[in-house]
């Protein structure tokens, strides 16, 4: 056979995105992150027409380009959970108002081939949204985010995606020195609050851009 490796993607993402729409979701396919950001500008949001959008933290959706193209777009109510120059407080405050958005992108910290979203987050406002609040959440996720059940979920989090990113963002938290979970009691710790998506609600709210590449941690 020829290329195994591109026929073993194909066939897993395959069964994972008919688990994601058996839950509900509404799946969308790309070969790589520029693909995805093309889709989810001239395909998804064409369709939903938002009037204001809003993101979480999310390595996958920078990767995009649509971060980028998006902050500066007149076309939109943009809310920049990102900006560098806003004060802590000021941050804090568009979280916030980026609950009610009309459309929020995210990322996942995990998918598992029965369909269901993982994602354990610090401040809650990532999966706040996910959950509750914005018409509609484009999720884009890489396919290295699959796993086969919650507890790979819960562990590949704990023992990989948590102090990777403790160590991303500078935090001090003892698994930045120690590489792996210590449950600890620092004021710093990013690992507060899980949430276990098992089906969209309404139908089709949350949207997987289900990329065929290796993205984020």
């Amino acid at each position: 056979m020829e290329k195994p490796i591109e026929n073993y993607w194909d066939l897993r993402l395959k069964r994972v995105r008919d688990a994601l729409e058996e839950n509900n979701f509404e799946v969308f396919p790309a070969k790589n992150a520029a693909e995805a950001g093309e889709l989810v500008e001239k395909e998804i949001i064409t369709r939903l027409k938002p009037k204001s959008i809003s993101w979480g933290g999310s390595m996958t959706f920078t990767a995009t380009g649509l971060y980028d193209s998006l902050r500066n777009n007149s076309e939109f109510e943009i809310l920049d959970t990102y900006a560098k120059r806003a004060a802590r407080e000021e941050v804090i405050e568009l979280r916030r108002k980026a609950l009610l958005v009309d459309l929020f992108f995210t990322g996942t910290n995990a998918v598992t081939e029965t369909g269901m979203l993982v994602n354990l987050d610090m401040i809650g406002n990532r999966v706040g949204a996910l959950t509750f609040g914005p018409k509609n959440v484009i999720v884009l996720t890489g396919r290295n985010k699959i796993v086969a059940d919650l507890d790979e979920a819960m562990s590949r989090i704990k023992d990989y995606v948590a102090p990777t990113n403790a160590m991303r963002l500078d935090m001090k938290t003892p698994c930045v020195s120690t590489g792996c979970c210590e449950d600890c009691r620092s004021p710093s710790r990013i690992c507060n609050t899980w949430t276990i998506t098992e089906k969209s609600y309404p139908k089709g709210r949350v949207k997987i851009v289900l990329i065929n590449e290796d993205l984020g941690f």
